[in-house]
């Protein structure tokens, strides 16, 4: 019942708001929500057969749209070189080590870096890898982070922040409260991507004290990804506003849709030092943040601060005394940088 509840209040959302012109042809989606590590309730089938609440929430949203039609499959062995000629856009809510072959990883490389072939990530798409040792790029490093802990659960209120004007961030708002599990990543390069939102720790009750960034775009040769963590509770599938990100995001990375995908690590750096004076309390945050005008500094001081991440306690009754010296020290700079 609730996951025809979400299709439901996508098809209102969406039936009345198309966005494809009668000029354009529906561009050709595949929808992988293969789960090979834990087993998401949006991506679960029904025991007795039928499509998972995302399965058919895609479906209904790019009919409803106007924007694409879309095929469904839980087995990552149907990306072939052949299948991919018949395909505008691969959206992936995926986890684990997926059964996708090196010649149909390389051929997805070739045509998204050729611009034939967009790439969509959804909330455990980034906890996603398998071993690839051939050309190109592996997964980790194309979707640009993996999944590092989530903090922040299904059942805990968050606040997200657009870091920019992007039109892929633009049905949120400049900043929504919502209820969702939100990833924090390793191997994630500022210099590699434009983020689009971040959590915004003055409306989130669990603060850290670096950024996290949420949506993110990236160019690959002249193909085009974007990524988003939000998707993790069925009550997010339901919201139009999600439904209208999926559908610009399809179109975006397909090129019907404009939007830069230059990366911003200077307004990365700035939400860095955003986050760490705001976890530790400041009240004049933004005062602060307009007088460090220093951008080879912040450049320099973002990665330290982002570094924190991985000297965090991971429980309560960890040893605190490595993440307090190293917090303390950036802590220190960045008050003196950003003092009056």
């Amino acid at each position: 019942m609730r996951a025809l509840l979400a299709l439901v209040a996508t098809v209102l959302c969406l039936t009345t708001a198309g966005v494809a012109s009668a000029a354009e042809a529906p561009l050709r989606v595949l929808y992988l929500d293969q789960s090979a590590g834990w087993r998401h309730r949006p991506v679960t089938r029904p025991q007795g057969g039928g499509q998972a609440p995302s399965e058919a929430a895609m479906i209904t949203i790019g009919k409803a749209s106007g924007a694409f039609t879309a095929q469904v499959t839980q087995d990552a062995r149907e990306i072939t070189p052949e299948r991919l000629a018949t395909v505008d856009v691969l959206v992936f809510y995926t986890t684990g080590a997926l059964p996708i072959s090196p010649q149909a990883w390389a051929a997805v490389q070739q045509r998204l870096a050729a611009g034939k072939l967009g790439f969509v990530g959804l909330h455990s798409a980034a906890d996603t890898a398998w071993d690839y040792t051939g050309e190109g790029l592996d997964y980790t490093t194309l979707i640009n982070g993996q999944f590092a802990g989530h903090p922040w659960t299904e059942d805990q209120t968050v606040r997200v922040k657009a870091l920019d004007d992007h039109p892929l961030a633009a049905p949120w708002g400049r900043g929504v409260d919502l209820v969702e599990e939100i990833y924090q990543y390793k191997r994630f390069d500022p210099a590699l991507v434009r983020v689009i939102q971040s959590l915004d720790f003055s409306g989130t009750p669990l603060k850290r004290p670096y950024a996290v960034p949420v949506s993110w775009v990236r160019s690959v040769g002249k193909g085009r990804l974007f990524f988003t963590n939000l998707g993790h509770n069925e009550a997010t599938w339901a919201d139009p506003r999600f439904a209208e990100q999926i559908v610009g995001a399809v179109r975006w990375t397909a090129w019907r849709a404009r939007g830069d995908d230059t990366p911003n690590p200077r307004e990365q750096a700035i939400d860095q030092v955003r986050a760490l004076l705001t976890y530790a309390g400041e009240t004049d945050v933004e005062a602060r943040l307009a007088r460090a005008k220093d951008e080879a500094w912040l450049l320099d001081v973002a990665p330290r601060i982002a570094a924190l991440r991985e000297a965090y306690p991971g429980k309560p009754e960890a040893d605190r005394t490595k993440f307090e010296a190293a917090y303390g020290a950036v802590l220190a700079e960045v008050r003196e940088r950003t003092a009056r």
